[in-house]
């Protein structure tokens, strides 16, 4: 041994045998780490809990040929693959998660007809398709129009349980495949496509398990029922038969004319104690922002809030056959649903909408691109092209909707210990999620009753955030006497995308007289603007440059946080508050592909937007 070696050995070992604090440390129960014991959720993750591919009819049908699920993880993994176009597409940044949940109604049917599967050429029903096609080529499209009416109505033409379970397993060895713990998680999962007379109660389905558990069961489809509480059935015996975990994320609430939180049962039943329970139990989350409209709430409902009119479809339901009218905005909305939830809590002693808040793509070109710079629309004919501004996305008798009123979101945000499929499932269980229209902000909220004003500044934000409260999701009761619940909250900008405008807290609660209110409030403002008590402050600027598409990060703030308390807290009257975060204003992608392809934008169609994100609420009860 070199001399120094020597030397330094002996005095360690003199120093153990003494006990000085060298060796009192090694006996103590603590440690000088201050994370060994750290057990709280310590980073976001981000996904798509809503993706479409070639094995969704609708999708293969409409020419999404080249997008399996094959392409749509190495595309959400960060790989470069090809549109149903023909063009390269990349992300900027992989996702940590991705759902692909395509429909479970007729899952690879006409894939499997086009690679001449055996158990489908068995079937008299599906070689009378094949023999009709090849005799009268010019029925295509009526015969293409029959299986997506079959596939949405309910009403299938084919069922085979051998083939459904066969594809279904070779979905499920597909999300095992590309399930990497710790790096990358494919969930199982399929889309329950409900569409009673066009209107929307889709869901979609995500496993906890893989392969192994989830091949014991087959996918409970819109051709078993279009009844969400038999669904939920479907959940409780899959759960008892296979030791499993399973949840629902509804979405699109915005296009169900009124039935998404409906006051009645699908039946017509009036809710009771047994639904709420039933409900809040499978269906943790709400997909609150997606490319067919933001669903977070609408200027009919929430006329004092200047930011609700945010890529608003309110013309008529999913399938484009009955008009909207105004009486069912309240049971579509996140935020009129969460109000509905406080008296439905009221009265049956739970509540049936306690849900939190994530973004989906529900891309059907099987690709999670929503950003607005890198945007591929909702559909193989959305993709970039000089003229999909211009174009109809969806036509039916005198309803029109137009591909430039498609929405660039959305993704979920989850807070989790890591990136594995139990960890991610977890966190949506409790509800500490939040939504994006596309930016990846890094959003925290806490509520508690003694935050410090200083708490908002400390770099240990979010452990202070653990100790002293509960997360988003998180429930507040037994008021200490005398005080009102305060909020620990930090936004920060995506570190590719713009500033932030500012953060602002939605309050809903239920009065003695069992009528809800709502209020917006800003919290925290950007560029130095003061706080009022009785308004939201005005618009902060715009530095987009339409001719280029480009914006200027010379406004707003890389980061907003601050310890806000309720001035007006009743302690016994029921509440909820969530998070919202608006950017600056940045280029939407139709001024992105005016900019492109140097195109003009038709008049009306927006070329610019404030995108934002929504936390899960935390709700408060009085005992």
């Amino acid at each position: 041994m070199l001399p120094y070696f020597k030397f330094a050995g002996s005095c360690l070992a003199a120093i153990m045998l003494a006990g000085l604090p060298g060796a009192v440390a090694q006996d103590s129960q603590s440690s000088y780490s201050p994370y060994v014991q750290n057990e709280y959720p310590d980073m976001v993750y981000w996904g798509d809990t809503h993706l479409h591919t070639s094995y969704s009819l609708d999708a293969d049908l409409g020419g999404a040929l080249r997008v399996t699920p094959d392409q749509s993880y190495a595309f959400a993994r960060g790989e470069e693959v090809t549109s149903s176009m023909g063009q390269p597409v990349r992300m900027r940044r992989p996702l940590d998660f991705v759902v692909v949940a395509d429909h479970a109604a007729y899952l690879g049917l006409w894939r499997k007809v086009r690679e001449n599967d055996p158990v489908l050429m068995r079937s008299e029903v599906v070689r009378g398709w094949l023999r009709n096609l090849e005799e009268n080529p010019g029925s295509q499209i009526a015969f293409v129009m029959s299986l997506l009416h079959q596939m949405t109505s309910g009403q299938a033409h084919y069922r085979d349980e051998e083939f459904e379970h066969s594809v279904w397993l070779e979905v499920i060895d597909n999300a095992d495949k590309y399930n990497e713990p710790g790096v990358f998680t494919a969930f199982a999962g399929y889309e329950w496509t409900s569409m009673a007379d066009d209107n929307n109660l889709h869901r979609v389905v995500i496993f906890r398990d893989g392969a192994d558990t989830v091949s014991h069961t087959t996918p409970f489809s819109t051709f078993d029922s279009q009844d969400p509480e038999d669904l939920w059935a479907y959940f409780e015996n899959y759960e008892a038969e296979t030791g499993g975990q399973v949840l629902a994320i509804p979405h699109n609430g915005n296009l169900s004319n009124g039935l998404m939180f409906a006051p009645q049962t699908f039946d017509g039943e009036p809710l009771d104690r047994a639904y709420a329970q039933t409900r809040q139990r499978w269906e943790p989350l709400f997909e609150v922002t997606q490319l067919k409209g933001d669903s977070e709430t609408h200027p009919l409902l929430s006329p004092d809030d200047p930011f609700a009119d945010f890529e608003t479809w309110d013309l008529a339901n999913l399938g484009l056959t009955a008009a909207k009218e105004d009486w069912m905005l309240q049971y579509e909305y996140a935020r009129s649903a969460l109000l509905s939830g406080l008296a439905f809590e009221q009265a049956l002693g739970v509540n049936p909408f306690k849900f939190g808040m994530v973004g989906g793509t529900d891309s059907h070109t099987g690709l999670s691109a929503v950003e607005e710079d890198n945007f591929w629309g909702k559909a193989f004919y959305t993709e970039p092209s000089r003229s999909r501004t211009k174009g109809e996305f969806m036509r039916q008798g005198e309803f029109v909707k137009y591909m430039w009123e498609l929405n660039g979101a959305g993704y979920a945000g989850v807070w989790a210990r890591e990136n594995t499929r139990e960890a991610l499932f977890d966190a949506m269980m409790r509800r500490e999620t939040y939504a994006s229209t596309g930016p990846r902000m890094t959003v925290r909220f806490f509520g508690g009753w003694d935050f410090a004003a200083e708490d908002a500044a400390r770099p240990d934000l979010a452990e202070i955030g653990y100790v002293k409260g509960v997360p988003m999701g998180g429930d507040l009761t037994a008021s200490p006497q005398g005080t009102s619940p305060n909020f620990l909250i930090r936004a920060v900008k995506d570190p590719d995308g713009a500033n932030l405008d500012r953060v602002q807290i939605v309050k809903g609660w239920l009065d003695e007289a069992g009528e809800t209110h709502e209020k917006v409030f800003d919290v925290a403002l950007s560029n130095g603007r003061m706080i009022q008590s009785d308004a939201v402050a005005g618009p902060i600027g715009n530095t987009v440059d339409r001719g280029t598409a480009t914006y200027l990060n010379v406004i707003g703030a890389p980061e907003l946080a601050t310890v806000w308390t309720d001035p007006d807290f009743d302690p016994s009257q029921r509440a909820f508050y969530y998070v919202r975060v608006l950017e600056i204003p940045t280029p939407r992608w139709t001024g992105r592909d005016a900019a492109f392809f140097g195109a003009e934008l038709p008049e009306g169609v927006p070329a610019t937007l404030q995108e934002r994100a929504y936390t899960s609420p935390i709700w408060y009860t009085p005992l």
